[in-house]
Formats: C-alpha cells, structure tokens, sequence
C-alpha cells in the first residue's frame, strides 16, 4: 500500500515538472512571437518615424534662425 503510494506521489510529480516545462516553452513562443512582431511594426513605421523626426528638425532649425 506504501509502495502504491509513493510511486503515484512521484507520478505526479514527473507530470507537474513536465507541464511546468510545457509552460515556459509556451511562455517563450509568445514572447518570441511577440517580438517578431514588434520588429515588423517598428520596421513598417520607421521610415514615417524618421519623417516625422526630420520635420520637427527642419522646423526647430527655421525657428532657430528665425530668432536670431
């Protein structure tokens, strides 16, 4: 009886490594996931981000100029 005991506690305990395992693997397909898409976006957006950037650029230098 103590025997059957012992051999399902350590069944149980294999599983619960096991699936805690399975977990992190999941955990880290979602953030790779995550991150693939990240780059994509950011990639996609980086040309109207530079534009953006140059022309507060373009209209602080103007001021700049425009002041002194």
């Amino acid at each position: 009886m103590m025997t059957q005991i012992i051999s399902k506690l350590k069944t149980l305990a294999l599983r619960r490594k096991s699936k805690s395992g399975q977990t992190l693997v999941e955990y880290a397909l979602i953030l790779a996931f995550i991150s693939v898409v990240a780059i994509l976006v950011l990639q996609q957006l980086g040309g109207e981000i530079t534009k953006v950037f140059g022309t507060i650029k373009s209209k602080l230098q103007e001021a700049q100029i425009a002041s002194t």
